[in-house]
């Protein structure tokens, strides 16, 4: 099993080019919650761990994990609002959001005792890791997994509108990296956090329509270009491609410090190529919606 930990959320998202008073819908979101749906159409063993609001927009979350197989045993509800996050897209179909999150169910979030004992990988990232008091329950869920040798996945998508102090943000995210086994970057992650950084058993960097690069701690670099697509918009890409990552992994019985560090060239190859082809499907729909796995072929 892995377990995807952090937020969930509700996107609100323009119907149609326009004002700012363009009518907006309501779309499910948080990138954890969107990676944990991804892993589930998939087909891949996945459990989300968070706190969730007991209202209405809570409820459909819920369903939508439900939807999609997602185990949610290690979800606590609780009666403060769901988070939201306004989006604005882009001509090219990049994504920009403010987010409502102050008093949220999510950020009242607490370490859970411990994990089931089918987990291999344990994914976190986005809002999560910066709103208190969750985040720092987040945080150490992350050292403590992967203390007893779980594969840990960590994507910051940082969100630098959320972030009061940037500098020690950056100090903090420098602290997590000797505990995790896979970095997913964007590229406009990696110029605000000053680089691609050195630590991490791998690190993807996804490149917009240019494609995505690993580099690991024992000298593997691979590129892969994108899957052409006619582009909607790119929210839930990111999340889509950890999904993508981890199960491609875990089909490759990858999922263990030992087993990642041992995949070799053609491998990741294959890995990358796969996680292109989940992304440029979310990219060709409105909001985040991942593909299933009949909709890829194989991983």
């Amino acid at each position: 099993m892995i377990v995807v930990a952090g937020e969930s959320l509700i996107d609100l998202v323009p119907h149609a080019e326009g004002t700012g008073l363009a009518p907006l819908l309501p779309r499910l979101g948080g990138g954890p919650y969107n990676t944990a749906v991804a892993l589930g159409r998939l087909g891949a063993p996945v459990a989300f761990c968070s706190r969730m609001s007991t209202d209405g927009f809570g409820d459909a979350l819920l369903a939508g994990l439900h939807g999609a197989g997602v185990d949610t045993s290690l979800v606590v509800r609780g009666p403060e609002p769901t988070t939201l996050a306004v989006a604005t897209v882009g001509a090219d179909g990049s994504a920009g959001y403010t987010f409502y999150a102050e008093g949220t169910a999510d950020r009242l979030f607490e370490l859970p005792p411990s994990l089931p004992p089918q987990v291999r990988a344990v994914a976190l990232g986005t809002c999560s890791l910066v709103l208190e008091p969750a985040a720092t329950d987040y945080e150490s869920l992350l050292r403590r997994e992967a203390r007893r040798g779980l594969v840990t996945l960590l994507d910051p998508n940082v969100r630098p509108g959320l972030i009061p102090d940037p500098d020690a943000y950056r100090k903090r995210f420098s602290s997590w990296l000797p505990d995790v086994s896979l970095l997913k970057l964007s590229e406009e992650d990696a110029h605000w956090l000053g680089g691609v950084p050195q630590g991490p058993g791998a690190v993807v960097l996804t490149r917009g329509g240019a494609g995505l690069t690993v580099w690991t701690r024992h000298g593997v670099e691979v590129s892969v270009p994108a899957t052409a697509v006619k582009v909607v918009d790119t929210i839930g890409a990111g999340d889509t491609v950890n999904a993508a990552l981890l199960h491609a992994l875990a089909v490759r019985d990858a999922l263990s410090p030992h087993a990642l560090a041992a995949l070799d060239a053609d491998g990741w190859r294959e890995v990358l190529e796969f996680a292109a082809r989940a992304a440029a499907v979310t990219c060709s729909r409105s909001g985040a919606q991942p593909p299933y796995a009949h909709e890829l072929g194989g991983s």
